[in-house]
């Protein structure tokens, strides 16, 4: 019900809203942040999570330019789910033990353009925070590229496709698409730092509870928060733009499958 209703939110009321939650969202500190700091993975991991990023982001920009060969008029668009991604990830609020937890932005472009597209959007946004906010790294580039770029738009597109296939709301759809990605995110996030950081005492395993729990205070409705702010963006571009983003949906279903 709760989610239904916000999806009537329209103008005024939906700006409002959103400004709220940025706002309570917004926390400026300094400390590690979800995103891999610079420096902190060591080299040989941080050169094996280049390799296996660096195919999904050759392969995103074929995607990208197939879509927009074909459809330029969805640049603008393309552009604000960047732009959407740059802001939202770099909001960060702090958790426990020094670190803190953000969201990361990628379920609206996961939606609209498919996981693919958000992994060239999602790499160029965290080179972007590397040099001019601090914040992530450039030798963690490629870990920080398969947790918010790989990871998250891939199961934000599949819970996505799978509540339409269910025939559940387009709203719920949405929102647990977006809260997933954010989930996946710092899970994979955790699972990344317990590969290189094992414990003495339980090894990878104990590593990962660890780090999964320190970010899942803040993680989890960070991950709420984020699917309703989402959800509503969404619909006020849908109420302005509906033929537009209907035709766009269908066609990044076809794209996605050739």
């Amino acid at each position: 019900m709760f989610l239904f209703t916000l999806s009537k939110l329209r103008g005024r009321q939906a700006v409002l809203l959103a400004g709220t939650v940025l706002v309570m969202l917004l926390a400026p500190r300094s400390a590690a942040a979800m995103h891999i700091m610079e420096g902190f993975l060591p080299w040989g991991w941080s050169l094996f999570w280049t390799g296996v990023s660096l195919p999904f982001v050759l392969l995103g920009f074929r995607s990208l330019n197939r879509l927009l060969h074909t459809h330029p008029n969805y640049k603008m668009l393309l552009g604000l789910a960047a732009a959407f991604v740059f802001v939202i990830s770099a909001l960060k609020m702090p958790s426990v033990t020094g670190s803190c937890s953000h969201p990361t932005g990628v379920g609206l472009g996961t939606i609209l353009f498919g996981p693919l597209a958000m992994t060239v959007l999602s790499s160029i946004v965290l080179i972007f925070q590397a040099l001019l906010l601090a914040h992530g790294g450039i030798t963690t580039l490629g870990a920080n590229i398969f947790s918010m770029g790989i990871a998250g738009p891939l199961a934000a597109f599949v819970v996505f496709m799978l509540g339409q296939k269910a025939a559940l709301p387009r709203s719920l759809s949405i929102f647990l698409a977006v809260f997933m990605a954010s989930m996946v995110t710092y899970l994979a996030t955790s699972m990344q730092l317990a590969l290189a950081f094992p414990m003495e005492t339980g090894g990878v395993i104990a590593s990962f509870v660890k780090f999964a729990a320190i970010f899942a205070v803040t993680q989890i409705p960070l991950a709420v928060g984020e699917g309703i702010l989402t959800l509503i963006i969404f619909n006020v571009l849908y109420s302005y733009n509906n033929r537009e983003l209907a035709a766009l949906l269908k066609i990044k279903n076809e794209v996605q499958t050739q």
